[in-house]
């Protein structure tokens, strides 16, 4: 009887489709989507891929031509390179089998021509980077070096043409990389800089910043630490030297010293130096640069100070009217101060001598040197070399004698240093200084946390 019904009942819904197809399709419609149906299953129509017939195709395919490609690689040639550094007793051949070259063609031209006779062979020191083929044949040879010139160094090129060996020497920009560095002082400013392996220049300038507020012969603790932000100059991808220290923090005693390497284009500085010279200043703008430094030279030990002395060739008690600094024949010594050389020669007692006179009728006396680097007229500027320590005129031994005069009168020459004023930051050039000293705090902070995580 049930399925009697259920017959009946599909065949009227049959019915009805077949003469009211729309509205019936409709209705269907309505009723799924209110009743929330949300899935349903249609039945494949297609037939099961396992039972479709199966055939092979055959056909022949032509290969693409490959010889072209072969003969362009039997063509392309194998360069090799390597780099060395240049040793005192190199000659054209040891110098080339360090370079893994075997040519006697390009030995030969080494070995004659000037430039690399004068420029690279017999000196020590210098980068060198060839191109060889796969057959040891030298290509290109280029060696790099820097000069006092921080914007360029040298380079000599010797390259292989068709006509022979050509060689050239060429001035090229340094490329500016920043470095950041930090340390603990455990017995010395250099020890430290040396296990932070920071170059000397770098530790010598991190000195001559802080030497107005830090005594690095007396005045250093163990504990105290530094932060150092710095550029290095490189010439071809490698470093060449160091450049100028672009921030620093010196934390002495508990006290901590910061400061920052600002060059102020709005104005000249009351010294007479040009504007584009740059200076040293403390992050809140106060300039660090004193009008004369503390010290002719870098690092020096005073051995006769500004005083009354028993003279060793006079053997007679008489005014010293300068101080002497102990150092080692051929230290550099330099100028404290812009000025322009009065005098550069000999002179009496004084032997090789330089004086130069600097604003308001000051003038500072370089005497006993074992050569002079500059002459009478030159402009100098502060930090600039004018010699070397040496014992001429009335020494008896390698020292400095330095004299402080105004208008004629001598004065002690460390308290001159003391007391000179500093060269102050124009308010022009405010803005720009505390956008960039904001930026120098926190890499110097920076610096700080990674010594401090090393210690730990």
């Amino acid at each position: 009887m049930k399925l009697t019904v259920l017959i009946n009942a599909i065949g009227t819904a049959t019915d009805s489709l077949r003469q009211h197809p729309r509205r019936v399709t409709g209705t269907l419609a309505a009723l799924l989507l209110g009743t929330g149906v949300t899935a349903f299953g249609v039945a494949p129509l297609a037939p099961d891929a396992a039972n479709l017939p199966t055939r092979q195709l055959t056909e022949q395919v032509q290969p693409l031509p490959v010889a072209a490609q072969t003969e362009a690689l039997l063509d392309h040639s194998l360069s090799l390179y390597r780099s060395e550094v240049t040793r005192s007793t190199d000659s054209a051949e040891s110098l080339l089998k360090r370079l893994s070259i075997n040519d006697p063609q390009a030995a030969a031209f080494l070995r004659q021509d000037p430039k690399i006779r004068t420029l690279l062979l017999g000196r020590a020191g210098r980068q060198v980077t060839a191109e060889a083929s796969g057959s040891q044949q030298m290509l290109k040879l280029s060696m790099r070096w820097a000069t006092e010139d921080d914007a360029f160094f040298k380079r000599l090129v010797i390259e292989r043409t068709d006509q022979g060996f050509t060689s050239r020497v060429e001035n090229a920009p340094y490329t500016r990389s920043t470095r950041l560095a930090s340390g603990t002082i455990k017995t010395s400013l250099f020890a430290a800089t040396d296990e932070a392996g920071l170059p000397d220049a770098i530790a010598t300038q991190i000195a001559d910043i802080f030497s107005g507020d830090i005594d690095f012969q007396r005045s250093l603790r163990k504990g105290d630490r530094f932060s150092v932000l710095y550029e290095t100059l490189e010439a071809d991808g490698e470093a060449m030297r160091p450049g100028k220290v672009l921030s620093a923090e010196f934390v002495n005693g508990g006290k901590a010293l910061q400061a920052m390497w600002f060059k102020d284009d709005s104005a000249p500085s009351s010294a007479g130096a040009p504007a584009s010279k740059g200076a040293y200043y403390s992050m809140d703008g106060k300039s660090l640069r004193k009008a004369y430094l503390a010290s002719p030279m870098e690092f020096s030990r005073v051995s006769s100070g500004f005083k009354m002395r028993f003279h060793p060739i006079l053997q007679t008690w008489r005014a010293h009217l300068g101080v002497d600094y102990a150092a080692p024949k051929g230290t550099a010594v330099r100028s404290v101060g812009d000025g322009i050389v009065d005098f550069a020669g000999a002179q009496g007692g004084f032997g090789n001598v330089v004086f130069v006179n600097h604003r308001s009728g000051h003038t500072t006396v370089y005497a006993h040197l074992s050569r002079i680097a500059v002459q009478r007229g030159q402009r100098v500027s502060q930090g600039q070399n004018l010699g070397a320590v040496g014992a001429t005129g009335w020494a008896t031994g390698p020292h400095l004698h330095f004299e402080f005069r105004i208008n004629g009168v001598h004065q002690d020459p460390i308290m001159v240093a003391r007391k000179s004023e500093s060269v102050p930051l124009s308010a022009a050039a405010m803005p720009a200084f505390r956008q960039l000293a904001g930026s120098m705090r926190q890499q110097l902070a920076f610096g700080e946390s990674i010594d401090q995580t090393r210690a730990e």
